[in-house]
Parts: C-alpha cells; structure tokens; sequence
C-alpha cells in the first residue's frame, strides 16, 4: 500500500512538473521565442514520456509554433521572391537589348543566371513553406 501512495505521488509531482514545462514553453510562444518553446517542448517530451495529457496539450502547441514560424517565414520568403522577380526581369530585357545590339557581356549573362538561380531558390523554399502551412492545418483538423 505504501508503495502504491509513494508511486502515486511521484506521477502526480511529475504531472505537475509537466505542466509547468507546457506553461514556460506558452510563455515563450506567447513571447515570440519560438525556438525557445519548441526547446521547452522537446525536453518535456523527453523528460516526462508518461505524461500523457500534458503531451498532448504541448503538441498541439508545437504545431501552433511550427506554423506560426513558418507563416513568418513564409512572408519573409514572398517579399525576397518579389523583388528577386523584379531584379530577374530587369536583367533579362537589359541582356536581351543587348544581345540584340550585339554588346552583351559575360558578366551580364553570369548575372543573369545567378538571379535566375536565386530566384528558382526562393520559388521552392516559398512553395515547400506552402505545403508545409497546409500540412500542419491539416494535422490540426485531424487533431480536433
């Protein structure tokens, strides 16, 4: 009997100390330290791997953060791609003017290229932070 009350209160002081990891982890979400949380939530999960309800609960928050990064990252990612696009189309009727003149240089071409690789870059870093976005709401539908 005195090792069931002894394990007992072991899982409930475990329990508890889950749960305040899951709040710090909020904190820092709340915060906009998202590393900082998803770090707090990886350590729960380590930590405490029979807290059940506790995980539960800080994985529906590592998904919040996942998709709260990504969103940002997202954004940061379509503003570099608009003006990579604009540099892009710059360049190329500059060379194709210059082509057609008969003056273009290697320099110019080199430039081109390079733009053009910069910009089929951050096409597919845009697009898998797309499929990302989608994904985590799915999951988060599923989840409901």
């Amino acid at each position: 009997m005195a090792a069931l009350l002894l394990v007992s209160c072991g899982e409930n002081a475990a329990q508890k100390q889950a749960e305040e990891m899951l709040e710090k982890a909020g904190v820092c979400y709340e915060q906009g330290q998202y590393d900082k949380a998803l770090t707090v939530i990886d350590s729960l999960r380590k930590v405490y791997p029979n807290a059940i309800d506790t995980r539960k609960k800080a994985l529906k928050l590592y998904q919040d953060i996942e998709l709260k990064k990504a969103q940002q990252e997202l954004l940061i990612t379509d503003s570099l791609l608009q003006a990579v696009n604009h540099d892009y189309a710059y360049q190329q009727e500059k060379v194709e003017r210059d082509k057609a003149a008969l003056r273009a240089t290697p320099e110019e071409l080199t430039m081109l290229t390079r733009t053009r690789m910069k910009r089929d870059s951050l096409r597919t870093q845009y697009e898998v932070l797309g499929a990302k976005i989608r994904y985590i709401h799915k999951k988060q539908k599923e989840s409901k």
